[in-house]
């Protein structure tokens, strides 16, 4: 069994955002003045969204690369996913086409005081296209599994699997592994747990080493991104200029040959 994208903790159809956060969609927005999100310039190919208007202070030609502004202060991408809160950008290097971000998604669910109505999905499902998860990070592995399972898997592999507060009763609980290298195929068939849903989540390279026990301060510090920008399309062609009717033709002058000589003789 291959990880699965992403696993529901919920029944289909049910969605969950928390309160916090859907007040923070409300409060959307930069100052176009100054294109700034709090201490952030929000420049080319980022576009920023008017806290008064909603819509982008400029010019959008990539519409991926859209930032909303929560509180005035934390710059965001948007998640591919509808209903899933996207991701907080740490820094960014417009030299390098890469910034930090922590995936919000996943912070949800740790701070979800109902774990039992949880969504997680795999991070690099919710990136829009021009994104991508760099090389250079690690991950760690959330395994979500019966308590049957979960205990059968802690037995096999009891140094590499931490248990973590997210659990729903007895129902299930969610395990998790540190240290993973980056695939980059997306191919981690060998971490499978048998019995259990997988989601894979990229943190920094600085945390090799780390105890799988400090997953929640290893999603906060976030990862690194690229990006590479598409191509833009072709601007439309302009419209041919109308025609003027019932307008006389522009006088032209006429000559019986290409060129005309004048000769001009002195009388002797």
């Amino acid at each position: 069994m291959s990880p699965s994208c992403c696993w529901l903790l919920v029944f289909a159809g049910v969605w969950w955002l928390p309160p916090m956060l859907v007040v923070a969609e409300d409060q959307q927005g930069g100052d176009c003045s100054t294109m700034k999100c709090g201490n952030f310039s929000i420049i080319h190919p980022f576009s920023l969204t008017d806290r008064q208007t909603g819509r982008p202070c400029g010019p959008d030609p990539y519409p991926d690369f859209d930032v909303a502004c929560i509180n005035s202060s934390i710059p965001t991408l948007r998640s591919s996913i509808p209903l899933n809160n996207g991701f907080a950008i740490l820094n960014i290097s417009y030299e390098k086409h890469s910034l930090y971000a922590i995936d919000l998604g996943k912070l949800d669910v740790l701070n979800a005081p109902n774990k039992c109505r949880a969504v997680f999905y795999n991070t690099s499902v919710k990136l829009n296209v021009p994104f991508k998860i760099a090389p250079a990070n690690l991950h760690i592995i959330l395994y979500n599994c019966t308590e049957k399972d979960g205990a059968a898997a802690r037995a096999r592999r009891n140094t590499e699997l931490v248990e973590t507060r997210v659990r729903c009763g007895n129902e299930w609980a969610v395990l998790v592994r540190a240290g993973v290298p980056h695939d980059a195929t997306g191919n981690y068939a060998d971490y499978v747990l048998e019995g259990c849903d997988a989601v894979v989540v990229p943190v920094l390279d600085s945390s090799a080493g780390a105890n799988a026990s400090e997953y929640g301060q290893l999603m906060r510090n976030g990862f690194l991104l690229t990006w590479e920008l598409p191509p833009l399309l072709p601007a439309p062609a302009p419209a041919p200029a109308p025609e003027r009717l019932n307008e006389p033709p522009s006088p032209t002058r006429k000559f019986s040959s290409p060129c005309q000589i004048i000769f001009l003789s002195t009388s002797s």
